[in-house]
């Protein structure tokens, strides 16, 4: 499988919750960080998502928040992944950002350059990954 998106996660559901029309899935990554998707019914029946299943999630980079510090603002999101600012490669509009979590996985993120100067990013700074669940796409 080959796709444009920068941040894949190989994983396994650890729980899948049904609601009448959509349903949240938790994938359990190796490093023991999860991600918590929202899809359709639909989606888990054609995909056969199920308590063990493997499966990807899927996040492109712009969809991802960034926030400085290992506190701060609450958030809405169900996915608020606190790791380590690992690389910033700054452009003239934009940054990319890589945030290394404790469990060795990688998020990376795009935000402008201007916030990420703002918010003093720079490797080894503590930073979070904050995701939407309905924002993340599942595959297996």
């Amino acid at each position: 499988m080959k796709i444009s998106a920068r941040n894949v996660f190989e994983g396994q559901v650890e729980s899948v919750v049904s609601g009448p029309v959509n349903a949240e899935v938790t994938l359990a990554l190796a490093g023991g960080d999860r991600i918590v998707a929202v899809v359709t019914q639909g989606s888990v029946r054609s995909l056969g998502l199920a308590v063990g299943t493997r499966a990807y999630a899927i996040v492109k980079a712009p969809w991802v928040i960034v926030a400085a510090g290992d506190g701060g603002p609450r958030f809405s999101a169900r996915n608020q992944l606190a790791g380590t600012v690992a690389s910033v490669k700054a452009g003239p509009i934009n940054a990319e950002v890589e945030i290394r979590l404790p469990g060795g996985a990688a998020v990376q993120a795009i935000v402008t350059k201007e916030a990420a100067d703002e918010l003093g990013l720079a490797p080894g700074v503590a930073a979070r990954a904050i995701i939407k669940a309905s924002h993340v796409v599942l595959a297996v």
